[in-house]
């Protein structure tokens, strides 16, 4: 096994761990080494998703509560640190940003290319799974080889943090079809929200106009490169009559005002993770103006463009906010609920 200079593998290290709704603690938990087929990752980031703070406030996401103390995190940058027996390919030293889905690579879906709906995987920081899936905000984490995505050179571990959930957006907009030169509306300007955004400024959309209820993500959103910015509370959606628009807000009123901001053949990505249980909405409009309806869950390889759009400058800086300690994680965790103040929270788990 090839291992780097580091701490004692028989030692411990810190981690940030939810035991329940409104339990987050930094843990001491083992310093893991790597067996065959594993490669060791030292992590430098981690970025707050909004899944890590439905987990701290309620115990759970949509249908999958905690059953057990789980790891939080999925969004990571780092260091390779170690080797196991038989992984090739990579070496001790390199940056890297992980993917956090293992897929079975057996299953109709991942045989027909869609390892992001696979019925068999397992993703970082998940409780879909028991025994759940340890996450990310880990000093040191043990991934497949085939999740490591080396870093080119010139992008730091700072914004290779944005690459899972700048991959989430891109798999939203190419969810959407060709948006080039079309009106596009983006519902929710949170992190996810701003970086469909950009996605969609890097894709050519025509126009991009995002709805919030929070002056401070309307301006992120806007610094990405959206053409307008409106409050939700302050708009009727149906005079916005867009060709393409993005759910990114979880909520049924932001569904809702897609399907009524939308033309007559429009087409309604559904991002953002809905409430547990049945969602009412304005179905109705799908009828009437025969709007295509489609989901967009998670990324493929979507993540390997994420890196090269980031490495080649793609400006969303903007939307990291904080950066924070990780024996601070519930300072960080506050940060993030509190979408006037914040953006992307990033963790450091080396500080």
């Amino acid at each position: 096994m090839d291992t780097a200079t580091g701490p004692d593998e028989t030692s411990t290290m810190r981690a940030c761990v939810v035991h329940g709704a409104g339990d987050l603690r930094v843990d001491e938990v083992p310093w893991p080494a790597p067996g065959p087929g594993q490669v060791a990752i030292d992590v430098a980031y981690g970025g707050v998703c909004g899944s890590d703070l439905h987990y701290v406030r309620d115990g759970g996401i949509g249908d999958f509560p905690l059953r057990e103390p789980m790891v939080l995190g999925h969004e990571v940058s780092g260091t390779v640190a170690a080797l196991g027996d038989g992984v090739t390919g990579l070496s001790v030293g390199d940056g890297a940003t992980v993917y956090p889905a293992s897929p079975c690579h057996a299953c109709p879906e991942c045989l027909d290319g869609r390892e992001n709906v696979c019925r068999d995987t397992r993703y970082l920081g998940s409780s879909m799974r028991y025994p759940h899936t340890q996450g990310g905000f880990a000093q040191r984490i043990l991934v497949r080889p085939d999740q490591v995505i080396p870093l080119p050179p010139g992008l730091d571990l700072r914004r290779a943090a944005l690459a899972e959930p700048l991959a989430v957006a891109l798999h939203a907009v190419r969810r959407a079809g060709d948006v080039a030169g079309k009106r596009v509306l983006v519902t929710g300007a949170g992190p996810i929200g701003a970086l469909v955004v950009a996605a969609l400024r890097h894709a050519g959309a025509g126009e991009i106009v995002v709805s919030d209820l929070v002056e401070q993500a309307l301006a992120i959103a806007a610094a990405v490169g959206a053409t307008r910015t409106v409050r939700a509370d302050a708009v009727d959606p149906a005079s916005l009559e867009v060709d393409v628009a993005v759910d990114a807000s979880g909520a049924p009123a932001g569904v809702n005002a897609c399907a009524q901001a939308l033309v007559r053949g429009g087409r309604l990505v559904l991002l953002g993770i809905l409430p547990a249980g049945l969602t009412p909405f304005a179905g109705n409009l799908v009828v009437t103006r025969e709007l295509e309806v489609a989901g967009a869950f998670r990324f493929s390889t979507e993540i390997r463009d994420a890196v090269a759009m980031l490495a080649a400058g793609l400006d969303v800086e903007a939307v990291i906010s904080h950066v924070i300690p990780l024996t601070e994680a519930s300072r960080a965790i506050e940060l993030a609920q509190d979408r006037t103040t914040s953006s992307k929270v990033l963790l450091d788990l080396q500080a």
